[in-house]
């Protein structure tokens, strides 16, 4: 008899959920995927063709999905509006949760899932920052956790998709929770991750645009924003979130520190290969946010997992992911007030007379 490996389901089979639910299947040799679920009836129609023949158990309810015998853990890759309600569930049902980012586009919503996860201590509860399993992100910060850059003290990172005319963006944003809690709070976690998880912002505040897609207004969302995070001990974040880039998804993070500074994909790159052409020579760059973190995926996964089955501590805090979302928020009530928001030193909000 080999090794134990972790039964896991997954949770929604839409963009992220596909990838995930391959990931645990074929790339993360202590899982074994067991079972998946999904309301809708043409990614039922995708998991009958790519999981059903692997043995993969198909389900349209979730609540049902949680009942599977021996079901050990889940990977939540549905809907927003439902990661926090689908990861409560699975901390009751005593399961293991990985959870897509964000736990909920509400700061109060997101606290709910952390306060289930203290109830039950032993079971292993993440939100998947992708970034934080990057290994050049990983390289950075190890980089700066030595001194190598003195003490940082600006942190400049942006997320920037590669332009969609089909108007996915403009659907999606009907429940993203807005440019800044979808996209930035990939940076907000950075800066959190580099800066210290304990760091208490000070205040928000950002302005944006609809270069491309106007319609994004009617859901209070911009498809180019810029955000300025302040936190206390003298540290800024400066973060630039965009949805019309020409060429290609670009990523990139600048660590400014005392004594030098670390950059992170500041020349976005899909391999090592340059092509040489009439008009000169030019790279490709990944197309989207998977072509450029698909590894970091993959890591996410193989590394959920042996926290599983060897109860070993996970690489980040479940608050984290509350700070992130708290940040988020602030960030994209700034962009349609105008107003900048303000925090004390605990992080709780105030009025700036107050400080």
């Amino acid at each position: 008899m080999g090794p134990a490996k972790l039964r896991i389901g997954c949770a929604g089979l839409g963009r992220m959920g596909k990838r995930h639910a391959l990931h645990f299947l074929n790339r993360t040799a202590r899982a074994e995927l067991v079972a998946a679920s999904t309301p809708d009836d043409a990614e039922i129609a995708w998991g009958k063709v790519h999981l059903e023949p692997y043995g993969v158990r198909l389900y349209k309810s979730y609540d049902e999905m949680l009942k599977q015998e021996g079901l050990q853990a889940v990977v939540i890759a549905s809907v927003t509006t439902v990661h926090a309600e689908q990861a409560i569930k699975a901390i009751e049902a005593n399961i293991h949760t990985l959870c897509e980012k964000p736990l909920s586009t509400s700061v109060e919503i997101s606290q709910t899932v952390v306060d289930a996860a203290r109830k039950r201590p032993h079971l292993k509860v993440m939100c998947g920052f992708s970034r934080r399993f990057d290994d050049s992100y990983r390289d950075a910060w190890s980089k700066m956790d030595a001194g190598l850059i003195g003490r940082p003290s600006i942190f400049r990172s942006q997320t920037c998709d590669m332009l969609d005319p089909s108007g996915f963006f403009v659907a999606y944003a009907e429940f993203s929770g807005g440019i800044f809690v979808d996209c930035s709070i990939h940076d907000i976690d950075l800066a959190l991750w580099f800066f210290g998880q304990d760091s208490v912002v000070k205040s928000v505040v950002s302005s944006g645009i609809t270069a491309v897609q106007p319609d994004l207004r009617k859901h209070n969302d911009r498809d180019n924003a810029v955000g300025i995070v302040e936190f206390y001990g003298g540290r800024i974040a400066y973060l630039y979130c965009s949805r019309m880039m020409a060429a290609g998804q670009e990523d990139s993070t600048e660590i400014i520190g005392t004594e030098g500074k670390l950059t992170v994909n500041m020349q976005p790159l899909s391999n090592l290969v340059s092509i040489y052409e009439p008009t000169g020579i030019r790279r490709e760059i990944p197309p989207n946010y998977y072509g450029r973190f698909e590894q970091a995926f993959v890591n996410e996964a193989n590394e959920f997992t042996a926290a599983c089955l060897d109860d070993t501590r996970l690489p980040m805090k479940l608050t984290g992911a509350v700070q992130a979302v708290k940040i988020g928020c602030a960030l994209q009530e700034s962009l349609n007030t105008g107003a900048r928001i303000w925090f004390d030193e605990t992080g709780r909000r105030v009025e700036k007379a107050q400080l």
